[in-house]
């Protein structure tokens, strides 16, 4: 039996209220196999394990695994060359990403997101190109980068069967434009060639295949509305009912978003016309949901969907502030996710916590009114846990609970100096940098310490992105980066009339008001 002994200076083992947490000095966890099996002091647990080998040297804060809600890629848009925009512009220049690697481009986001102190991971992929063994050989290389670098990962692949590029039919999106354009843009799309019926097969076969691992789940992701048919939301709703797998899907991130879903429900909210398939409820997440309105939010709270709040990616895709402070009032679950990046265009866990804490804090003086530290924590920990298949399992410092847990060095964090008074998670919460992070445990095994993964060689695999990067534009990537710039001033028609500014309130709204 494999175990070991953490011990810590303090540790947190789990929030007990949106003020409150559980802390213990001299704190200390035992782990077998993976599972936490005793959590005491460490002088305790020391003395009724005096064999068992230890981990940490006592001046450490030890912490939950976190998890990052919503994440999609390794290297960044910016670095594949697409900038921040707004998101449904964005979309076309996201046409310029390289052919990749996608083993090496995973453990390149797994290197940083470890690096923060995130174990689990919730994967929504998308937008390969082929048919279906070649999509599903590809998305397989995504979870064996995971595997191989020993973090935890919820996969899933994401659904689109319409309105690929616009919100608007792929054949009149084509019919739109000049001729010129006609034929790449046709050649674009059919690239992608899975059919509803594939993606269906998709997600089972994955299932099948990973599933049963005790790192590796698989569930469902209906990309957003404007991306789904109806027969899409209904066959999604029934493999979900079927193999009991969440689903993660992307939602009014967007007042344009808002507005599609107004056209398509006739009058109704993107929330009305999914809850016809009957997917509202605890195997839902929706990411983003900045333009939701107060009924959505009441019937997302009555029942029991959950939400991932992406503050970065809101933040630089000019999608809006999110009613965060709302969703928390309702009692709705919340996560946090990176997406694609965050603000410092890296996956820095602490500090999109630290953005969460402090983006939402609204005029006045109500302290029920804005993010605290434990919230946080929640949202990062088994706020997250909750929206993936491994549900209770992880996300606490709790006997039967997996052992993924993040040590953090506290001199970092208070010296030269840290007045005592301040809370141990206020002063990690507020100050703790991603070079704090000391070691991170998944599943019982130190995936990471002092700066050094233990499993894959970074330094080997980050040459191996760069050396295979370097390598000339392919034929098709040379004509995705000319679509992709020809495209922008159409995309940017297309939008231009689409939201009746009397109907809809200014974009900018504070994270209290819906």
């Amino acid at each position: 039996m494999a175990a070991s002994l953490i011990r810590s200076r303090a540790m947190i083992t789990r929030t007990l209220s949106r003020t409150e947490c559980e802390e213990i000095a001299d704190g200390a966890v035992l782990q077998e196999d993976g599972v936490i099996a005793a959590v005491g002091t460490y002088a305790e647990l020391s003395a009724r394990y005096p064999a068992v080998p230890v981990i940490g040297t006592g001046r450490e804060i030890l912490l939950p695994g976190f998890v990052n809600g919503h994440h999609h890629v390794g290297l960044t848009p910016v670095q594949l060359g697409s900038p921040d925009m707004p998101l449904e512009l964005w979309f076309v220049t996201r046409m310029v990403a390289r052919n990749l690697n996608l083993y090496l481009d995973t453990l390149y986001s797994g290197f940083e997101m470890i690096a923060s102190g995130i174990t689990t991971v919730q994967h929504i992929h998308g937008w390969l190109p082929g048919r279906l063994p070649e999509v599903e050989a590809r998305s397989a290389e995504v979870i064996r980068a995971y595997e191989d670098i020993g973090m935890r990962v919820s996969y899933c692949f994401a659904l689109r069967d319409q309105n690929r590029l616009v919100y608007q039919a792929d054949a009149d999106f084509v019919a739109s434009l000049p001729p010129e354009l006609r034929g790449p843009m046709s050649r674009w799309f059919e690239r992608f060639q899975l059919t509803l019926d594939d993606s269906c097969d998709l997600f089972r076969n994955l299932h099948a295949a990973h599933h049963a691992k005790r790192r590796v789940k698989v569930q469902l992701a209906p990309a957003n509305l404007h991306w789904c048919s109806d027969p899409a939301l209904a066959a999604l709703s029934d493999l979900s009912r079927t193999f009991d797998a969440p689903l993660h899907m992307h939602l009014v991130e967007t007042a344009y978003q808002k507005e599609y879903a107004r056209r398509r429900s006739g009058g109704g909210t993107a929330v009305d016309h999914i809850e016809r398939f009957g997917l509202l409820g605890p195997n839902l997440t929706l990411g983003h949901g900045v333009w939701l309105n107060e009924s959505d939010i009441g019937k997302l709270a009555a029942s029991g969907s959950c939400i991932c709040h992406n503050c970065s990616s809101n933040f630089r895709l000019r999608s809006g502030v999110a009613p965060l402070n709302r969703f928390e009032a309702a009692g709705i679950n919340t996560a946090i996710g990176l997406d694609e990046a965050g603000i410092n265009d890296d996956r820095d866990m602490l500090q999109e916590m630290r953005l969460v804490l402090r983006a939402h804090r609204t005029p006045g003086m109500q302290e029920l009114d804005v993010p605290t530290p434990a919230q946080v924590l929640r949202m990062a920990t088994i706020g997250g846990s909750r929206t993936t298949p491994y549900r209770e399992t992880l996300g606490t410092l709790e006997v039967g609970k997996g052992a993924d847990l993040s040590l953090i060095d506290w001199n970092s964090v208070a010296y030269p100096y840290l007045d005592e008074l301040t809370p141990t998670l206020d002063a990690v919460m507020q100050r703790a940098k991603a070079s704090a992070v000391r070691a991170v445990m998944c599943d019982g095994e130190v995936i990471y310490q002092d700066g050094r993964f233990t499993k894959v060689d970074r330094d080997g695999a980050l040459k191996a992105l760069h050396d295979d990067l370097a390598r000339a534009l392919s034929d098709d990537e040379v004509e995705r980066r000319n679509l992709s710039k020809a495209l922008l001033p159409h995309a940017r028609r297309f939008y231009a009339d689409y939201i009746d500014p009397a109907r809809h309130e200014p974009f900018y709204r504070p994270s209290s008001r819906v």
